[in-house]
């Protein structure tokens, strides 16, 4: 799959994403090119990795300089119950001289040398900026790599300065549609089978979900691709849903599988009470089983009545607390949502990545006194957190240290986390982290006045 100047803007301009129609216009975000040295935020190659990598047997073989290789190398908290070599950092670690001579022999080499050690079940070759600046050609490689090896090699064409993150995770989503759907058969199908798309099991989340489809007897065939396998995202073209579950990041995926494989797609959220019963409800309805639906509403009685006793000592506790989030795409709306069901109040939210469909939610759960934030950096956080009040911040990593400036409490909500906040038993452990970060005693020593005050 080459990345051309007709392929990105087909990506960019993909008809399912709310953004391209506003007025006709994509939004700036979308377009915006990394800048050398400044890719704050994630690259192309940052984002086609984040889709990818999660496919636990195989080997992710980042062609270019070793410093690129770096972002394979547990960055990101996506867990696995068997294979760990997605874990492995592999690169062809580019010098000067492959740069003058070009880097196609090595990178034959490389990939011969992982197949023969490892016995991976694929290799996914991702491009750099620099070996797409150098010409090398990627899919003849792989396509002569994978005849001599015997096992698939796809090329991953995601240099970093065609794009941004979120353009990244489309061209990961078109490498699967191009090389891996529909290569294989499952053993049987079942009426009931579905595909999680952009769910990337960060800290095991979709461990705490995966027993609730199993319960009401919806199979999921295909994860894609938290925790997956590559054969069974070779089977994903057999399902008879796809639940989009990280916004739009994979939406041409789910699109394209609905023009060629007549698979509907719904898009939902595992956080919070609330969207937790809709998720379940809504993939159900759309099976359309009167049986299955029966099930499923018997399944929400049990686990909201369960979920209740154990939420009730901290909701007493979290009851009218103020937050502020600063997150983005489905994270935006579906935490103020689990936010809504802990008696907290959410004052304050960033639309930075969300679709006019996610803003339209945020409007609706945040009422008219809520801050929506389109731009948002460190003195604009703590201009809203003094105004607001707030009590706490969630929102990435990065962020943490703005509150600890604004001495008040932070819970970590993005990629990086340990903690799984997906379904009922997610909704459990984000109140304990609530509860243990709003209540440390730190917070009233931080706040006392210095001695020589």
């Amino acid at each position: 799959m080459k990345i051309t100047k007709g392929k990105i803007a087909e990506l960019l301009s993909e008809k399912a994403c709310e953004h391209n129609h506003k007025d006709g216009q994509k939004k700036k975000s979308c377009t915006q090119q990394a800048q050398p040295g400044a890719a704050q935020g994630g690259c192309a190659f940052d984002g086609a990795m984040i889709a990818l990598v999660p496919i636990t047997d195989a080997a992710h073989l980042v062609h270019g300089p070793i410093a690129c290789a770096g972002n394979s190398w547990g960055s990101r908290g996506s867990l696995s119950s068997g294979p760990h070599l997605y874990k492995m950092g592999f690169t062809t670690d580019l010098n000067e001289n492959d740069v003058i001579f070009g880097g196609e022999k090595k990178l034959y080499k490389a990939i011969k040398e992982v197949s023969d050690r490892y016995q991976p079940a694929a290799v996914f070759v991702y491009s750099t900026c620099v070996t797409a600046l150098i010409g090398d050609d990627l899919d003849a490689v792989c396509a002569s790599a994978s005849e001599k090896t015997g096992i698939p090699v796809i090329p991953v064409n995601s240099p970093g300065f065609v794009g941004s993150k979120n353009l990244g995770n489309r061209i990961g989503g078109e490498a699967l549609i191009e090389y891996v759907v529909g290569t294989a058969e499952p053993d049987f199908t079942t009426p009931y089978d579905i595909n999680l798309i952009g769910e990337y099991n960060i800290a095991g989340e979709m461990w705490g979900v995966l027993p609730l489809f199993e319960k009401v007897g919806i199979r999921v065939l295909s994860k894609i691709t938290g925790d997956a396998r590559y054969q069974e995202v070779c089977h994903a073209h057999r399902a008879k849903l796809n639940v989009m579950i990280c916004s739009k990041a994979l939406i041409n995926m789910a699109r394209k599988m609905e023009e060629r494989y007549g698979i509907p797609y719904v898009e939902e959220s595992f956080y919070g009470v609330d969207d937790m019963n809709r998720c379940l409800r809504n993939i159900a309805a759309k099976l359309g089983d009167a049986d299955l639906q029966e099930r499923v509403e018997k399944l929400i009685a049990e686990e909201t009545a369960a979920l209740d006793v154990a939420l009730a000592p901290y909701r007493a506790r979290l009851k009218g607390k103020r937050v502020v989030l600063y997150t983005g795409g489905v994270k935006s709306w579906s935490i103020i949502s689990a936010a809504k069901d802990l008696g907290m109040e959410v004052v304050a939210t960033s639309t930075k990545k969300s679709t006019e469909e996610d803003k339209a939610r945020i409007k609706e759960l945040l009422g008219k006194d809520g801050i929506m934030l389109e731009k948002g950096n460190a003195q604009e956080l703590l201009r809203v957190i003094e105004k607001t009040k707030a009590d706490m911040l969630i929102a990435g990593g990065r962020n943490q240290y703005t509150a600890l400036k604004a001495r008040i409490p932070f819970l970590d909500i993005n990629q990086e986390r340990h903690h799984p906040y997906a379904g009922y038993v997610g909704m459990v452990e984000m109140a304990r982290e609530l509860e243990e970060a709003l209540y440390s005693p730190v917070w009233e020593q931080v706040r006392r006045p210095a001695p020589w005050e």
